[in-house]
């Protein structure tokens, strides 16, 4: 059974950082690409990042473009997104998961909250 456990988040001052972990099981991970989404309160999840399976390749939104790095560790079975520079604006639940699943219902871990303010 596909699981995702995400860990990390927590409430930051603007500014601040924080390292968000995603620990994966019941499928191949090193083969898989994987993904970061979050869902900010009263909207749309929206996709934030996305890794192939070998780290080669690295895409992110332009609105965390230079800020976040999604990194993966392949023994471990874990995908990681390194937040810095934070603003309010990136308050959210952050959920790993594959890529394209934006819109299913089914499937999700628990995410981690993050919350940006002073």
């Amino acid at each position: 059974q596909v699981q995702f456990v995400e860990s990390g988040g927590g409430l930051v001052q603007p500014g601040g950082s924080l390292r968000l972990s995603c620990a994966a099981s019941g499928f191949s991970f090193s083969t898989s690409v994987m993904s970061w989404y979050r869902q900010a309160p009263g909207k749309e999840r929206e996709l934030v990042a996305f890794i192939n399976s070998g780290s080669s390749a690295t895409y992110a939104i332009d609105s965390v473009k230079g800020r976040f790095t999604i990194s993966r560790d392949n023994t471990k079975n874990t995908v990681y997104l390194q937040m810095n520079s934070l603003k309010p604006e990136d308050t959210a639940v952050y959920h790993c998961n594959f890529p394209g699943r934006k819109y299913r219902q089914d499937g999700w871990g628990q995410g981690t909250q993050v919350t940006v303010a002073s």
